[in-house]
């Protein structure tokens, strides 16, 4: 599923990740840790195509794909997804809202149209099932007044929904 080989990493001009190696197969949960300065968020930064990283040398293989090629909008298309350490509130905007503009432009990009509000429902109500979520989360402002648990779950939710 995900394959690293030998990545060498840059950020202006100071090598920071040197021969990076790892794979995680399907199934698999692995966790990055370290102390800080250690590498970690530019790790996940690389992968998430941040251009402020200069690859020296080596390959990440998706599903078989390189993709260091792509670009950051194509490597999310394929389910390349970083939980944030502090997610951003935006108020005014539930969830529910939040998800469903998301998927409607994920299907965009796949040249899919968008679900209809019942499809889009239904999905959304399975999915909070699935995570045994109340169904009111989905009403509720996007990771506002949330505890930290909360936004990792909705984190897991959008995951699940996109």
């Amino acid at each position: 599923m995900l394959k690293i080989k030998n990545l060498h990493v840059s950020v202006d001009g100071n090598v920071i990740l040197k021969g990076i190696d790892l794979e995680v197969l399907k199934g698999q949960i692995h966790a990055i840790m370290g102390p800080n300065g250690a590498g970690k968020s530019t790790l996940a930064k690389v992968l998430a195509g941040d251009p402020a990283y200069e690859i020296l040398s080596g390959e990440v293989l998706f599903n078989e794909q390189n993709i260091l090629e792509l670009e950051p909008e194509e490597r999310a298309h394929l389910g390349l997804f970083i939980g944030f350490q502090y997610p951003v509130e935006i108020p005014g905007i539930s969830n529910s809202q939040f998800l469903q503009a998301a998927l409607d432009a994920k299907l965009k990009a796949e040249q899919k149209p968008p679900l209809a509000e019942s499809a889009f429902r239904t999905l959304l109500d399975e999915k909070l099932e699935l995570l045994e979520m109340k169904p009111e989360f989905a009403q509720r402002n996007l990771n506002e007044g949330f505890s930290g648990g909360e936004k990792k779950r909705n984190e897991i939710l959008q995951m699940a929904v996109l």
